[in-house]
């Protein structure tokens, strides 16, 4: 497992290594943006659909503990809180490891040792060996995501961004659509077969990568691409007010989106008196639109400037959970959750994208670190937030805070960008 060594000057020149893919070149084809991403970028998408295909431990982790180490709910709920607080430690430690000695081998040796303590963790029986084992599990298998937004961002031009990052996303919810439904099936059978499947393919993911040459730097000091700013300073980022900004507007949309998960089930079945079922379909079709259009979406808007996606993904999901305060029927409820899947499909590429054009080359795992942190930070706040402000308030309150929220996002992320992407951004308005 050797480290990354910086690339001569001229290696920077060299055009990357791409898988023969000139089926996609078809100027017909939607697809066409992805005929031009660099084989890395192919191998960490079998890399994620191999690893989520296989995630089934993490939504099963309550039941686990429940039924089958007979916990309490108090006692499972905690364990659960305790993998979210050691992710949002877990995500900026990783990306200034990233940064020090490369993204790829914090890859692998998040997935190996993550597949380890899954193979281990069925051993745990007690409380307090379940929360330590939980601990040590979260923090090796949340060091991957940072890790991984930093090589994509280190091996792709700055045109390539949002489509890579689509196609990573692309990975991850095609893996996600499988992991689940198996991990559902084999919770009936045997919950130590859940564990060991899980273990099995995050091992063969980290395989995959370490066994594989990566041709580019993905990580540490390397010479600056195309999309690189020179006139960024290095600097730490606790004194970078945009950075700040944008994550503060990230947790805030992040808080927003996290309601499909809490409020937005409650909302249904116990407000309107709708079906389970009926919300499970609701992901199938969000599930749906992201596999068939979310790639194709980025690649036509590679060339629009980042803080356009930005706003107007924030927007989307104000609109598409800010309007389940008016629309309670069936019909309105899908037309909604059509409308922030687009939200969806235009902010998070592009939320990646903007920290790899905004950060500089040697501090991007760092900076992806911090996003990955303000995510968890949302997955933390969001549900509780939603759900104690549902029974306080009702619908029409819970709703009308996650518009406000929205559109407070949107408008921070204007301020988010440095002075030289407002000026592009409305130098290309204006042309």
């Amino acid at each position: 497992m050797g480290l990354m060594t910086e690339p001569t000057i001229r290696d920077a020149k060299r055009p990357p290594d791409r898988w023969p893919l000139s089926f996609l070149r078809s100027p017909l084809n939607p697809w066409r943006g992805l005929s031009g991403l660099p084989r890395e970028i192919w191998l960490l998408f079998a890399t994620n659909l191999i690893n989520r295909a296989g995630m089934m431990i993490l939504p099963f982790l309550v039941l686990y503990l429940t039924r089958s180490l007979h916990f309490s709910l108090a006692r499972a709920g905690f364990v659960f809180a305790v993998y979210g607080a050691t992710a949002t430690l877990a995500g900026p430690i990783a990306g200034k490891l990233s940064d020090r000695i490369g993204a790829l081998p914090i890859m692998r040796v998040s997935l190996l040792s993550s597949g380890m303590a899954l193979l281990l963790y069925p051993f745990a029986r007690t409380f307090p060996t379940v929360v330590c084992m939980t601990m040590v599990w979260a923090a090796c298998n949340e060091m991957f995501r940072p890790s991984s937004l930093a090589a994509i961002t280190h091996v792709v031009t700055a045109e390539q961004r949002k489509p890579a990052y689509a196609l990573n996303r692309l990975a991850i919810n095609l893996g996600m659509s499988i992991g689940p439904a198996l991990g559902g099936f084999l919770a009936t059978v045997s919950f130590r077969a859940m564990f060991g499947v899980d273990a099995a393919t995050t091992l063969i993911a980290g395989a995959v990568l370490s066994l594989t040459t990566w041709r580019l730097a993905t990580g540490g000091k390397r010479a600056p691409s195309s999309g690189d700013d020179g006139h960024i300073e290095v600097k730490s980022i606790f004194r970078d007010r945009r950075l700040a900004i944008f994550l503060l507007a990230s947790v805030m949309v992040g808080i927003v989106f996290f309601q499909h998960e809490s409020a937005l089930p409650l909302y249904m079945v116990q407000y309107l008196g709708m079906s389970p079922a009926f919300y499970g379909t609701l992901f199938t079709v969000n599930t749906l639109l992201i596999v068939a259009l979310e790639v194709p979406l980025n690649a036509a808007t590679a060339r629009w400037p980042n803080t356009w996606s930005l706003i107007i993904g924030s927007l989307l999901f104000a609109i598409g959970f800010g309007g389940l305060a008016f629309l309670s029927s069936a019909a309105g409820i899908l037309t909604l959750v059509v409308v922030w899947t687009f939200g969806e499909m235009t902010l998070f590429p592009a939320m990646a994208a903007h920290l790899g054009e905004v950060a500089p080359p040697s501090l991007r795992g760092t900076y992806m670190g911090a996003y990955s942190m303000s995510l968890s930070i949302a997955l933390t706040l969001g549900p509780w937030m939603g759900t104690q402000l549902l029974g306080a308030t009702g619908p029409v309150g819970v709703w009308s805070v996650m518009f406000a929220l929205g559109v407070l996002a949107a408008a921070l992320m204007v301020y988010a960008a440095p002075p030289h992407l407002r000026r592009r951004a409305a130098a290309v308005a204006e042309f």
